[in-house]
């Protein structure tokens, strides 16, 4: 299969809008209402329902490691990192949603552990130690989306640290919003609802 193919089956993968799917499903409203208006597993805890952001950051994260696997799997591993790339590419601008989607960590962090489980887990495992140490979320993100192209870079996988800076870059750009608030000392605590 071509690269075209690839990069079209991952797109169309990653912009599956789990948490507007699940949220609606549950009678839990339209998410692009509540809190930040984010797709993500992040704002669907701010409806106070932690099994449906459990349910949305496993599927979100699932869908960026299932167009990786199967992208290696019928293709090899350049196709399997196209793959993951554009299922990134899908949930942040998903054409079902008039390219308006979440700011992708779930799926760039089940992507990464798709292509090296090494990278992608040391990159779970600082966003969780800064989530702890600051209970923001999108600190959490910045700073595991920037420490996961240096650790690729470090373990020798130049393909992958290529995707990974791709994606952070993406990352930093969807969170425009929060840098500021983090610099003004105004972003919201993981959750708080609103």
């Amino acid at each position: 299969m071509s690269a075209v193919i690839w990069i079209v089956l991952g797109y169309l993968i990653g912009s599956i809008p789990f948490g507007i799917l699940i949220t609606r499903a549950l009678g839990l409203g339209d998410l692009r209402a509540i809190g930040s208006g984010n797709i993500g597993a992040t704002n669907v805890l701010r409806t106070g329902n932690k099994p449906a952001a459990l349910a949305t950051l496993l599927l979100d994260s699932g869908k960026g490691a299932i167009a990786v696997l199967l992208g290696r799997y019928f293709g090899g591993e350049a196709a399997g990192i196209l793959a993951g790339a554009a299922a990134f590419l899908g949930h942040c601008f998903p054409v079902w949603l008039g390219f308006r989607g979440g700011k992708g960590v779930a799926t760039f962090l089940g992507t990464l552990i798709a292509m090296s489980w090494p990278v992608g887990l040391i990159a779970c495992a600082t966003w969780l130690a800064v989530a702890v140490i600051s209970r923001i979320s999108s600190l959490s993100a910045l700073v595991a989306a920037a420490s996961a192209p240096l650790v690729a870079l470090i373990a020798g996988q130049g393909a992958v640290a290529g995707a990974a800076l791709f994606m952070t870059a993406l990352i930093f750009l969807r969170h425009r919003q929060n840098i500021e608030r983090i610099l003004g000392g105004t972003e919201p605590r993981i959750g708080r609802r609103d």
